[in-house]
């Protein structure tokens, strides 16, 4: 089609064709969205058009906050499903809550030891972050780190080159499966890491600093896991009210 020709009405065509066809409506948002950047910059760069056609086309929101976390007992039926090399990097994943290429591009080099902390210089952020390591952490570091691989990468293929994501995956998935967990991604591990977190009642902005978010808003999803720091807002009324001398609502009634 010329530009021309891509009109609300074909959108909207468009969208029902896709949905007969059984296209997800996550592929669907993703594909509009895709069109409606490109009809953008025909306008605002190039000036090809006047207007785009999506100034009335509606793209439905998709809520693609899936929440999967492991419990204990999970954990260990992954780990004993796993093999080696992936408990590894399993356990350093529930542990530090770092994103899945920020483990596979990990190396010695962003580790110091001696301050227990690793240091990412390439992030999703563009960023660079400081993750402290727990000494569950810092135990396997030192048992690798008596044989590092000459590529300098902290988990590496049999080869000693940096692990193929896809290798990962598989070996995850055959993990889960064997573990009876089919609904668990590898980026549930960072879910565990935050919501234990919240669980114990780490502070929202301590979490979203160790996950690396942008903004709180990111971290915020995590905050119904701990109720009871919402309590503590409420008691301050009753400290209040005894620091003045009275003794709580049952006196004032």
């Amino acid at each position: 089609m010329t530009l021309a020709e891509i009109t609300p009405a074909r959108i909207s065509e468009y969208k029902s064709i896709r949905r007969i066809e059984g296209a997800k409506p996550a592929t669907l948002s993703r594909e509009l969205e895709v069109l409606r950047h490109a009809l953008n910059l025909a306008v605002r760069e190039w000036e090809w058009l006047d207007r785009s056609p999506f100034e009335r086309v509606r793209i439905e929101r998709v809520n693609n906050k899936i929440e999967r976390w492991l419990t204990l007992e999970e954990e260990e039926k992954l780990l004993n499903a796993s093999l080696p090399w992936l408990r590894e990097i399993i356990i350093f994943a529930l542990n530090t809550g770092m994103r899945q290429d920020e483990i596979l591009s990990l190396k010695w080099s962003e580790i110091d030891l001696p301050r227990r902390a690793a240091t990412l210089l390439f992030t999703k952020n563009k960023e660079k972050r400081t993750v402290p390591l727990n000494q569950t952490v810092m135990a396997l570091l030192s048992a690798k780190g008596r044989v590092r691989s000459i590529s300098g990468y902290v988990f590496t293929s049999q080869a000693e080159t940096k692990i193929d994501a896809r290798n990962l995956l598989r070996a995850f998935y055959a993990a889960r499966t064997k573990a009876k967990l089919e609904d668990v991604r590898f980026h549930d591990l960072r879910h565990t890491f935050a919501t234990r977190l919240v669980q114990s009642g780490v502070d929202l902005y301590v979490v979203k600093e160790l996950l690396g978010h942008k903004t709180i808003t990111m971290t915020m999803r995590y905050a119904h896991h701990y109720p009871e720091s919402l309590r503590h807002g409420v008691e301050v009324l009753e400290y209040i009210w005894t620091q003045n001398g009275h003794t709580g609502f049952k006196k004032r009634i």
